[in-house]
């Protein structure tokens, strides 16, 4: 489906989490190619986020996750003046540790929390892993340059301005 320049696309992304590892996706294709992220994707027509959610995480992992497995942590909405425009709804799932199953996306890995800040990841992600770890709701809003480098992030409940300290 075509979307014009700057409207918000509605995405869903799932935390996998056991224990303090995380199953993250280091994806093969863009945007954010060689990076580490959450399993999700985009909200189909007519679907909620929880449904999405559900539907991107068996499309990717092959784990058949219920409702009452998802846990909702947030949403980020992410703005630049160009193509990349989201608005992501952002669940956590506790979940045994499986091995890691094959994905078209990508390659899936269990990384630790300790192993994130040492890895390539989207530059919004190490302050919604801390809240979900924490526990803490959340509504994230970044500003990205032309260029994709994150300029500002702040939590909109608080006001604080998390990106840059």
């Amino acid at each position: 489906m075509e979307v014009n320049a700057g409207i918000k696309r509605s995405a869903t992304m799932v935390v996998l989490r056991h224990e303090h590892e995380f199953l993250l996706l280091r994806r093969s294709k863009p945007p954010y190619e060689g990076h580490y992220l959450p399993v999700g994707g985009k909200i189909e027509p007519h679907e909620r986020p929880i449904e999405a959610a559900l539907r991107e995480t068996q499309e990717e992992t092959g784990l058949q996750l219920r409702k009452e497995q998802l846990r909702y942590g947030g949403v980020l909405a992410e703005s630049s003046p160009g193509d990349y425009n989201w608005i992501c709804f952002i669940y956590l799932a506790h979940i045994s540790r499986v091995p890691p199953p094959a994905c078209d996306e990508g390659t899936l890995e269990w990384i630790s929390l300790e192993q994130i800040t040492d890895i390539p990841t989207p530059p919004t992600d190490w302050q919604i892993y801390q809240y979900l770890v924490r526990g803490q709701s959340f509504a994230l809003d970044a500003v990205y340059n032309a260029d994709m480098q994150l300029l500002e992030m702040r939590e909109e409940i608080s006001g604080r301005v998390v990106f840059p300290r």
